[in-house]
């Protein structure tokens, strides 16, 4: 059973509101990954069309897949929401991925990043921008596409994580090819989802958030399949996740 919740919020681009169907029983963790998407993408609907207002386009276009092959974190609720939706498909088709993921691990083993991304999961002090930024810049010069990317469209649109989401350009896409020498202009992000489900799955199971690459989430998920078995009653999980709402939308009025 479910029960409806109306949810108002105040961003820095407007008044967002929302009506979502919380559980009343009790679900594990990532059973508020999908509500927290929806949330996150009304937010940054507003920040679109206040951008459009101000005559500043959002430049992202099928088929310009550049930041298909960044370093994408998500949190430990997204991961664990992504292998249960891929384990849902067509055996062929978990069986091309599963090849894909492969080909991926193989690259960044050969330059030596591999245990760096997997060592960024399991760590229990998940690193800062300026330690990720060699990182991301070293993974971003593979060009490696990501495994769930075909013919530079993205197959898991509608599951894919919030950091994929979040990233929009007012700047020529082109130049989201080298982000380096053309620094690109992004819509600012008003409640950043995947830190939000970090701190939520940290409060709920005790353990200090995570920062999970993209490339290695689904073999991040399956070693710790146990830690979504437990559950909780959906309301608390939505007050909690509400709470991490909150806490990243004022951080956003006091950087106005």
């Amino acid at each position: 059973m479910t029960e409806r919740y109306d949810i108002s919020l105040n961003t820095p681009a407007g008044q967002l509101t929302s009506a979502v169907e919380v559980p009343t029983g009790f679900v594990p963790v990532s059973a508020i990954v999908p509500m927290m998407r929806r949330l996150g993408e009304e937010a940054q609907a507003l920040e679109e069309r206040r951008s459009i207002e101000a005559g500043q386009a959002i430049s992202c276009h099928k088929g310009c897949a550049a930041c298909c092959r960044m370093l994408v974190p998500v949190s430990a609720p997204e991961a664990f929401a992504l292998r249960d939706y891929v384990q849902t498909l067509p055996e062929a088709e978990q069986t091309r991925l599963a090849q894909r993921f492969a080909v991926t691990r193989t690259a960044l083993l050969a330059r030596g990043l591999w245990n760096n991304l997997i060592e960024m999961g399991e760590s229990t002090n998940p690193p800062d921008d300026a330690a990720l930024e060699p990182i991301n810049r070293a993974y971003f010069a593979l060009r490696l596409p990501c495994a769930f990317l075909d013919q530079e469209v993205c197959t898991i649109y509608e599951q894919r994580p919030a950091a994929c989401r979040e990233l929009l350009v007012t700047s020529p896409a082109e130049w989201c090819q080298n982000p380096v020498e053309h620094p690109v202009a992004a819509l600012p992000v008003p409640v950043r989802i995947g830190p939000a489900l970090s701190l939520l799955w940290g409060e709920l199971t005790e353990q200090p958030p995570k920062l999970i690459p993209l490339a290695t989430a689904l073999d991040w998920a399956a070693r710790h399949e146990r830690e979504n078995q437990p559950r909780w009653q959906g309301t608390r999980i939505l007050d909690r996740a509400l709470d991490k709402v909150w806490r990243f939308l004022s951080q956003a009025f006091e950087q106005k």
